[in-house]
């Protein structure tokens, strides 16, 4: 027993107080309600009580009065008191003691008045009751026992069945039929159903089922019929058996089970008055023959999936067809208990017991039953009416009520979203797909999750949240196992797609494509109906898309939209793989698309991006070289489509950023096109010439002219794309890294792949970013814009953005920053003097940009500031186009075009009135629009430049010198920008222009164009494909301004003339030394010009040559930029169409791009070939006096009698030391070849001294047997003629003719010269093209040799005047190391045909000697004609000169030497430094000559093939030893030129 719980103090202090306590406690325990524990203590407080009587501690009559008063406290007290003696008859029974027996007896017997006798006959012993003399013998009782059990329990009695007693029967049958609207009870009616059994002894069995047959025919009346069963009921198991009996009576082959015998068992059931497990047994099917079938199912679904797939002949197909019609014909599903009584138990609402047979059967086996997916949805139905009714029922909806069920054991209806989770959400999960059968209950559903949604997402208490995450966690699970699926199996329903779309909206895109992810790759696979739909699907799909073409769109469009209704995740896969194949599809798919719902413009955004994210599919097609065509398809499909539908963007553009992260650049490809079709904003460099001007207008001219497709309706588009970027807070992530990917691309990214691809990669990376970063700035708000984007130092430093993209992405910035100050100064001071504007203007730039120009310190070392202002650098990075330059003709051209169309429209008599009208209205607004903003623009440009007056002054310090400047200017400024983007190099070009119409301080106009043309290779060869494309039309830019200065003396003294750009010092202020700069005149800017575009050609000529391809194809497109400005000369365009047209040869086979840009430029540049002039005619003077001293020139062109050269020179000398020097060290070498005499070293050393190694190897082996005598007598005309006066061109001219004579295998190509230049312009008649190459290449072979000679000569007498701070930068400055690699950097000339392959080996092997002396290069023809009229009194004057001049030559040379050396001293670092640094460095590609191993023969026939453009290298000093070398060998030749000479005469 349990433990005591009565004091022993009570039984010590009985009389006292212990029978009160005792009576008391009873009382307290009495009191409480009769549960169990409360029995239970009362059970041990009366038990303890006894046993102390027992143990003889309490008076037995004591005891007895307290239980008689105990008894009265409660009812049921003697039962409970008959019990404990049951327990203490056991106890005593056991024990030995005789005396405790007796006090129990003496206890029970005075007890006997209060307890029921019967009580204690049911508990006590036989023995003891005979004892207390209950019963007389104990014996006798025991057998009567044994008769009454035997008689109850195995007795069997005979009863009537209904053929013996059919009155009976029918009196009970008449009983259970009768009415049972009245009051009528079971129990009365189980009283009459007891006296007919007495009466007529009928089986209580049959009677029972008699029961069970009358309640399945009234099986509506439950309530009557089931209190009756349970009243009459004996045992279940008779009950089960019974059911079980009726049930196998049906199981007959074609035996079918009545519904109602299935309610009344369902009924049965629920009111527990049978068991589940018990009846299970009595039904068939057996549970493994369900398994199999439902395996046999999914098999069968399989095979008819694959048999879709599978091609089948017609005939095949028809054969099949048939078949599966007489199998639905023959095939009728067996009769299935469990199910029946499964659907029976869901309609009457019991669902435990349903869940439990379900739960026996394979998932989905059972609802995959119609009519238990109706029963199941009817149930749901009930209960989710009452929160439907109350929180999802649209405005306007009335609906039909529905009854709730009358049973207490259905399940309770739902009145709040917790209480879903009790069944609901359960019940769904067994329907599954197989919701599709109820699309009312479906819409419920739904219409619950978006209620749902809407509470889950305007609450804001955290702990109501946290418990409604569950719920949500609950809504997403249906909407993947139910709705979902169930909507694959719904035909063709609109309407719930867009009730789904209602809900699905509501969650994040995450979410929804985690949804569609599951229902695309999952869910099919689960359920046979949905294999088999899956491959119906796909076997539509297949047959519309063989169908679609452009012409039956819309047909197509409307089978799309109904089969997308339902499948859309299947359907989107397999028009995505057909467009992946064949791009042509692209237009009639996304046109066929306009029937789609919401939710299908949802799921086709998931279908895009997983198939972009394709793991399987390469990138990159197998040359590894581009990227592969399905994805460039899928990305032109992405930009159509969702600029056309309202799909939402986040996940796509989270995607491309995700990519972008991982440091996958592809996928770029796909933003560019969305960018490009939803905004209109295209990124090419094919742009026209027109385009690119109507770019550098305002808004509305760019969209009117700037792009090849006409942009119209972009504005909702637009729209859409700028909301998803700034809801999702992608704009500036994608901005950053799209700018950091540039470098990744190359670095990162693309070390594995190939050069080409990598280019490419870094193109759409670049293209892309200026295009997004062209869209925010043109469509967001300014305070979004300067909201997200940081400040310029923060994006370069803290974010690592390259300076270009930097300044791009702040430059809308600050024009909105200073326009909304400008604004802001008007309004507070009103004034409208145009002074006073341009005032404020200036005012707001100075507040808005002064920050800039502290954040700009940071970007770049100190050193940097000491030649840029920061002012200059942020200036420079912060203006456009648009801020320079009004494109009137852009402006006037598109206002043409709308006139016209405005006249079309009149005369149009088709276009209906009203249609005319809105038209001519739209072109006259549009019209005005366009006025209005030019005028706008004009205003502003002429603030700008104003402003920039103002500035330019404080813009170049130049501490260092203006070769430093202009280097760090190209460096940080002009070269990262002119290849951003088209409008960008052309704003380079034309920058560089302003700040020399300013009359910049400090910057040199020429030495910046020098350093830009004169060697374009690394350049060239650094850029990628697109950057080549820029780079060129910076370089046509600065093209055209340099030949519209070339073309006119009027033009070039208008724009030029005093300008501080064209002085011929560039030196820094601090090394002036007080001496005057000269200012370059008009012919020396030819000859400079001459000289640059000779530079072109040899940097053109060795990319070609290199056979690299990324070398051949940048220069190609660079040529093809500037075809309209290069090449000019005659001669250059024959070297570059002989080396094209060899590429052409070359690479045909080889590589087919090439080959086509190759006969792309070849073409072209023929069709040029009209608009070129022979050299003379490009860079020619006035005819000199020709009574002044002849013979200073010898080689036509190449007069160098200028002092200094003025610009010309200093710009080619400034920049060719380098390889001048390589060129002494060739000149050396073979001088010791050819004569080891003391006088030619000793000559050479001079040479190199004074920093003037002109002459060429080749002349060592012409001039061994020239005279010494004529080389004084040379030099003394020239000492005479200093060459600053047209005199001393005269004088030029004279020393040629004198040495006409002298030199007979010279005059040859002279003569063939004067017949080449009539032959050009009557060439096919005259002579055979390519015998005129031939003789071109000789006469250029010989003239140079003497212009060289001659040019340098000159610059001796001249080099002590303004040459003093050009010549130390070109002389001596190179080291070794550089020598070397400009030795390197050349390479071999194109090989066409022989006389031009030589020719052009002539330009390359002299650059650094041919510049800088071409700026006073004399036309050809006219030097011809001086030398054969002068050629006697030359040499007379030549003689008498030649002696007295000789010795103060020599003094000039060494004194202006050592000048020059001591202040180069001081620069050497700085020059030499920057003659690595930069691409604008003139000499370093090609300048030097052919390596010295070869045979000197070789190089002899090479070196004299260079002398043509040598002849302009005189701005270098020349050194004796090699005049005389010269003049021997002219004496030697002189019979033979003479010859040569008379004959081209005569052919001329």
């Amino acid at each position: 027993m349990a433990a005591l719980i009565l004091p022993s103090d009570w039984i010590k202090n009985w009389d006292k107080s212990g029978k009160n306590e005792f009576f008391q406690f009873f009382q307290d325990l009495a009191g409480k309600p009769s549960s169990n524990e409360f029995v239970k203590d009362l059970q041990t407080a009366l038990y303890e009580l006894c046993w102390h009587v027992i143990q003889g501690s309490l008076k037995v009559d004591v005891a007895a009065g307290l239980l008689a008063d105990v008894l009265e406290l409660r009812d049921d007290m003697p039962s409970i008191l008959a019990d404990v003696f049951c327990i203490l008859d056991i106890e005593t029974g056991c024990l030995e003691e005789k005396h405790k027996r007796d006090h129990f007896t003496q206890l029970v017997g005075t007890c006997l008045i209060c307890v029921p006798d019967g009580m204690l006959k049911e508990r006590l012993d036989p023995e003891t009751l005979e004892s207390l003399g209950l019963i007389k013998q104990a014996q006798q009782f025991n057998q009567k026992i044994v008769k009454i059990k035997t008689k109850l329990f195995y007795k069997q009695q005979k009863f009537n069945l209904l053929r013996e007693e059919n009155e009976g029967y029918a009196k009970l049958i008449t009983e259970l039929g009768q009415d049972l609207s009245g009051n009528l009870t079971s129990h009365l009616v189980l009283e009459n159903i007891k006296s007919l059994i007495g009466c007529f002894n009928l089986d209580p069995n049959r009677v029972l089922d008699i029961i069970l047959e009358v309640y399945e025919c009234r099986s509506e009346h439950d309530e009557f019929f089931i209190p009756l069963i349970k009243s009459y009921m004996c045992e279940h198991q008779t009950l089960c058996h019974m059911l079980g009996f009726k049930f196998k009576f049906h199981q007959e082959p074609n035996g079918e089970t009545p519904s109602s015998l299935y309610h009344i068992a369902a009924a049965l059931l629920q009111h527990n008055l049978i068991a589940l497990e018990d009846l299970y047994v009595h039904l068939l099917p057996l549970d493994s023959s369900i398994v199999e079938e439902h395996k046999r199912e999914i098999l069968e679904a399989k095979q008819i999936a694959r048999k879709l797939t599978m091609v089948l002949v017609p005939s095949e197909k028809t054969e099949d067809k048939e078949k599966e019609k007489e199998e639905e014909k023959n095939e009728k599903p067996p009769d299935n208990q469990k199910l029946g009584l499964l659907e029976a138990l869901l309609r009457i609402g019991d669902w435990q017991h349903a869940q439990s047979i379900m739960d026996q059967m394979p998932a989905f086996y059972a609802t995959s039953h119609k009519a238990i997916a109706i029963a199941l949805c009817q149930l749901l139905h009930l209960i989710v009416e009452p929160l439907y009714r109350r929180a999802a029922v649209p405005k306007g909806a009335k609906g039909s009520l529905m009854m709730p069920l009358w049973s207490k054991q259905a399940l309770r209806p739902a009145e709040s979203f917790d209480d879903l989770s009790r069944g609901v959400f359960t019940m769904l999960c067994y329907l599954g797909p197989h919701l599709s059968h109820d699309p009312i209950l479906f819409a419920k559903i739904v219409r619950l999750g978006k209620s749902f949604m809407k509470e889950f997402q305007s609450e804001s208490r955290q702990d109501t949240k946290d418990r409604m995450d569950s719920l949500l966690s609950c809504f997403l699970s249906i909407a993947d196992q139910v709705l979902l699926p169930s909507l694959s199996l719904m035909e063709c329903n609109a309407c719930m797609s867009e009730e789904l779309w209602g809900f699905f909206k509501l969650f994040p895109y995450q979410h929804r494509y985690r949804l569609y992810g599951q229902w695309k790759n999952e869910t099919y696979g689960n359920h046979p109906l949905l294999v088999k739909i899956k491959a119906q699907t796909v076997d539509r799909a297949k047959y519309i898309m063989k169908r679609l073409t452009k012409e039956n769109v819309k047909p197509s469009g409307r089978q799309i939209g109904k089969l997308s209704h339902s499948n859309p995740t299947i359907l989107f896969d397999y028009i995505l793989s057909q467009i992946q194949w064949y791009d042509n599809l692209i237009t009639p798919v996304v046109d066929s698309l306009k029937y789609l719902t919401s939710l299908n413009y949802d799921v086709l955004a998931y279908c895009i991006i997983e198939a972009l994210a394709n793991p399987e599919k390469e990138k990159m097609k197998h040359d590894d070289t581009t990227i592969s065509s399905w994805l460039q398809s899928l990305a032109s499909l992405c930009g159509a489509v969702f600029r056309k539908y309202p799909i939402e963007l986040a996940g796509l553009l989270q995607y491309v950023t995700n990519q972008l992260k991982a440091g996958k650049s592809f996928d770029l490809l796909i933003l560019k096109e969305v960018v490009q079709k939803m905004a209109g904003i295209e990124i090419t460099d094919e742009m026209t010439v027109e385009q690119l001007e109507a770019m550098t207008g305002g808004e509305q001219l760019k969209a009117e002219g700037g792009y090849f497709g006409q942009i119209r309706n972009t504005k909702k588009s637009s729209q859409r794309l700028k909301d998803a970027l700034l809801d999702h807070e992608l704009a500036l992530p994608l901005c950053l890294l799209m700018a950091q990917q540039r470098n990744g691309v190359v670095f990162s990214e693309g070390g594995e792949k190939h050069l080409k691809l990598v280019g490419k990669l870094y193109d759409q990376c670049h293209d892309t970013l200026v295009q997004f970063g062209g869209f925010l700035a043109s469509n967001l708000s300014t305070e979004d814009y300067i909201k997200r984007v940081p400040s310029v130092d923060v994006l370069c430093n803290q974010l690592h953005t390259p300076h270009d993209a930097a300044f791009f992405l702040s430059r809308p910035m600050y024009a909105h920053q200073i326009l909304s100050k400008y604004d802001e100064l008007k309004k507070a001071e009103k004034g409208n003097r145009q002074q006073q504007k341009v005032h404020k203007y200036i005012a707001a730039c100075e507040q808005i940009m002064a920050p800039v120009h502290e954040a700009v310190v940071s970007l770049h070392l100190p050193k940097v500031w000491d030649d840029l202002r920061p002012q200059f650098y942020a200036t420079f990075w912060s203006l456009t186009m648009y801020d320079l330059a009004v494109p009137h003709n852009a402006y006037d051209r598109e206002v043409n075009k709308l006139k016209m169309q405005i006249k079309a429209i009149d005369e149009n008599t088709e276009m209906p009135l009203n249609k005319k009208k809105k038209e001519k209205e739209r072109c006259t607004a549009l019209q005005d629009k366009l006025q209005e903003e030019e005028k706008k623009q004009l205003e502003h440009v002429q603030r700008v430049l104003h402003r920039l007056k103002l500035e330019k002054d404080n813009w170049l310090l130049a501490k260092s010198t203006k070769n430093e400047t202009i280097t760090k200017f190209l460096q940080l400024c002009i070269f990262p920008r002119c290849v951003f983007s088209a409008i960008d190099a052309v704003y380079c070009a034309r920058f560089v222009e302003l700040v020399h119409q300013q009359k910049t301080p400090n910057f040199c106009t020429l030495l910046c164009y020098d350093r830009v043309f004169s060697d374009i290779i690394y350049t060239v060869a650094s850029c990628t494909e697109n950057e080549s494309r820029r780079y060129g039309r910076f370089l046509c830019c600065m093209l055209e301004t340099v030949t519209r200065w070339h073309s006119d003396r009027a033009v070039y003294e208008k724009e030029c003339g005093n300008y501080p750009g064209f002085l011929t010092i560039f030196r820094a202020s601090g090394f002036d030394g007080g001496n005057k700069a000269d200012q370059l005149d008009y012919e020396n800017f030819r000859h400079v010009a001459h000289k640059w575009h000779y530079k072109l050609t040899k940097a053109s000529v060795h990319c070609l040559e290199t056979g690299e391809y990324t070398h051949i194809r940048n220069i190609l497109i660079v040529l093809t930029k500037i075809l309209p400005w290069y090449p000019k000369v005659l001669n250059l365009g024959q070297a570059l169409e002989c080396r094209v047209h060899k590429i052409c040869q070359e690479e045909k086979e080889k590589r087919p791009d090439l080959y086509a840009l190759a006969m792309g430029y070849s073409g072209q540049l023929k069709g040029r070939k009209v608009h070129m002039v022979p050299e003379n005619e490009f860079h020619h003077k006035e005819q000199p006096v020709r009574s002044a001293t002849p013979g200073t020139l010898q080689n036509g062109p190449g007069n160098t009698g200028k002092p200094a050269v003025t610009a010309a020179a200093s710009t080619g000398k400034a920049e060719e030391g380098a390889v001048e020097d390589s060129d002494k060290s060739k000149d050396k070498s073979q001088a010791v070849q050819k004569t080891a005499s003391k006088n030619s070293t000793a000559a050479n050393k001079v040479n190199n001294s004074n920093g003037s190694s002109t002459p060429n190897s080749t002349k060592g082996s012409k001039e061994k047997e020239d005279k010494e005598k004529t080389t004084k007598e040379k030099k003394e005309k020239k000492d005479k003629n200093p060459g600053s006066t047209p005199e001393a061109k005269a004088g030029g001219k004279d020393k040629q003719k004198e040495e006409k004579p002298t030199d007979s295998k010279e005059k040859t190509p002279k003569a063939d010269k004067d017949k080449r230049k009539d032959d050009k312009k009557e060439e096919k008649s005259k002579i055979d093209g390519k015998t005129a190459e031939k003789e071109w290449s000789k006469e250029r072979d010989v003239s140079n040799d003497s212009k060289t000679k001659e040019g340098s000569k000159v610059e001796k007498s001249a080099g002590a005047g303004s040459m003093k701070s050009l010549v130390p930068r070109s002389e001596g400055v190179e080291s070794e190391r550089e020598q070397k690699r400009r030795k390197l950097d050349t390479h071999s000339s194109p090989s066409h045909s022989s006389a031009v392959k030589d020719n052009l080996n002539d330009f390359k092997d002299s650059a650094s000697k041919h510049h800088p002396n071409h700026s006073t290069v004399l036309p050809k023809s006219k030097e011809k004609d001086d030398e054969k009229k002068e050629s006697d009194k030359s040499r007379d004057r030549s003689n008498e000169r030649e002696k007295k001049e000789d010795r103060k030559d020599r003094k000039r040379d060494y004194s202006n030497s050592d000048r020059e050396m001591s202040l180069e001293a001081k620069r050497r670092k700085d020059e030499n430094g920057m003659s690595s640094s930069k691409h604008s460095k003139s000499t370093s590609p090609s300048g030097s000559p052919h390596s010295n191993d070869k045979d000197s023969s070789k190089r002899s026939k090479d070196k004299s093939d260079l002398a043509k453009p040598e002849k302009t290298s005189g701005g270098k000093k020349e050194s004796r030893h090699d005049k005389e070398k010269s003049e021997k060998k002219r004496d030697s030749t002189g019979a033979k030129e003479e010859k040569k000479h008379h004959k081209s005469e005569k052919h001329r």
